[in-house]
């Protein structure tokens, strides 16, 4: 079963071509609701992964979602990797973009290869269900 995913991939080249009308780009150890009112006001936030193992743009992704109800395009940047997709979608992404190295045919499959979770995240409260099919 496929599933359309919520997440926009994007390569440097779209990005870079990607104006957005209010930008914030957030350093990964800002914290977020310090910027409450900037955040409000930007049609696009940015938080960046300095490396793979710094995962503090998880955080502040979630608390920019869930406790600021931001609604933009909240865009991951720096080194992003094809394992770490998912989990960004599920703390509240809604683009990531993709190193000149990794693979948007591998991305894609990534993003293909749970179609559900139970557990609630960013997006969604738990337990989360299918609608039942009449």
């Amino acid at each position: 079963m496929k599933t359309a995913s919520r997440i926009r991939l994007l390569d440097a080249h779209d990005h870079a071509g990607d104006t957005a009308a209010s930008t914030l780009i957030l350093p990964n150890d800002a914290d977020p609701l310090e910027y409450a009112i900037e955040i409000a006001n930007a049609s696009r936030v940015e938080l960046q992964f300095p490396s793979f193992t710094d995962g503090r743009a998880y955080s502040q992704a979630y608390l920019i979602r869930r406790r600021l109800g931001f609604e933009g395009d909240l865009r991951a940047t720096g080194e992003v990797l094809v394992d770490q997709l998912l989990q960004m979608e599920r703390m509240g992404f809604s683009s990531a973009v993709l190193g000149a190295e990794v693979s948007m045919t591998d991305a894609r499959l990534q993003l293909e290869r749970f179609p559900a979770f139970y557990q609630g995240d960013a997006l969604r409260e738990a337990p989360w269900r299918e609608k039942a099919l009449d």
